[in-house]
Formats: C-alpha cells, sequence, structure tokens
C-alpha cells in the first residue's frame, strides 16, 4: 500500500506515475511511503521529493530512506541497516537518443536517466536508487573481525588457537631458491 502527500497537485499515484506535461511551473512536492516487494528491503521506502520541470528535462531532488537486510562480508552474520539516500536524478526524453545505435555515458551524466512518452514511473526511480546504493561489501561493524579461515569460528565472539601462516601462494616456487 502507498501513501502520497503531494502538494500543489492532484492525481492518481497510485501506480507512482507522474503526467510531465501537469508538472506546474512552481513544481511538486511529493511525499512517498512505499513497500517494494524485495528480499532486501525490510520496511517501507520513505521518499521526500521535489519534482521541477525544464523544458524537456524533469530534475528529480530528495532524500529516500529505507531499512535493509544485508549480511556481512567479513563475519557472514546478517543485520539491518538504515539507508538515507540523496536523489539528484535529470530526466530527458528518451527522443534525444534516437538515431544513435551506440549511446556511451560519460562519467558526468551518471545522474542522467530517459524517460518515455509523458508519465515519469517514480517506483522506478527508488527501487533504481536503493539498489545503486546497497553496499557492495557490507560490515556489521567497522571493526568486524570477521572468521578465521583456518576453523571458520568467528572471531568477534572467540578468539581462536589456530596459527595462520600468511604466504602468499604465488611465492611458493620461490622458497625453493632460499634453500
Amino acid at each position: 500500500m502507498a501513501i502520497f502527500i503531494i502538494k500543489y497537485y492532484t492525481y492518481d499515484l497510485l501506480k507512482m506515475k507522474i503526467i510531465i506535461s501537469e508538472i506546474p511551473k512552481e513544481g511538486l512536492d511529493v511525499q512517498l511511503k512505499e513497500a517494494i516487494d524485495s528480499e532486501n528491503i525490510s520496511s517501507p521506502i520513505i521518499a521526500q521529493l521535489g519534482i521541477e520541470k525544464l523544458e524537456t528535462e524533469v530534475i528529480v531532488r530528495g532524500d529516500l530512506v529505507a531499512e535493509v537486510k544485508l549480511q556481512c562480508s567479513r563475519c557472514l552474520k546478517d543485520f539491518s541497516s538504515k539507508l538515507t539516500i540523496p536523489v539528484n536524478v535529470v530526466y530527458h526524453p528518451v527522443e534525444e537518443l534516437k538515431g544513435e545505435d551506440n549511446y556511451e555515458v560519460r562519467h558526468e551524466e551518471l545522474d542522467m536517466d530517459f524517460y518515455s512518452g509523458e508519465e515519469l514511473d517514480l517506483s522506478n526511480l527508488l527501487k533504481e536508487q536503493l539498489m545503486l546504493n546497497i553496499p557492495m561489501k557490507p560490515l556489521c561493524a567497522d571493526l568486524c573481525k570477521g572468521i578465521c579461515p583456518v576453523c571458520g569460528g568467528d572471531l568477534n565472539i572467540e578468539k581462536c588457537n589456530c596459527t595462520i601462516t600468511k604466504t602468499d601462494p604465488r611465492f611458493e616456487g620461490l622458497k625453493k631458491l632460499l634453500k
């Protein structure tokens, strides 16, 4: 179930779509609370967005907040984390790309997207921004010690007595030269 509060704008957003031609000159302030069907998201996404239209461009700025379920990349424990994500995306009409078979995105265009027709789908924006901002190597804590590579014990709970030799296997052949 989605909850929407919109100032200066009356439109049925049950599909979370905005009609671009109906965006007023002063823009829109949109507050959303949307549950997205994903195994990683444990709470509804809450977003406060400002939407402006400048000629054919649509600019979306604001923040979104979501609670996500992650697995620590060091100790493999499941944990929850609250993500606060700034949103700053400029949408251009997809017609600008016509005639180009291959389009290479430049670094300064990473916050750019395209819309087709007269609708802007906010649900795609929320999902995309959330997925792009989930950490690649999530940590349950900055000082997480991880697991022992020998016995597999959690080093955050107990210190094991395993001896770890830190020899790079690529240099094993060089040991013979030292003898």
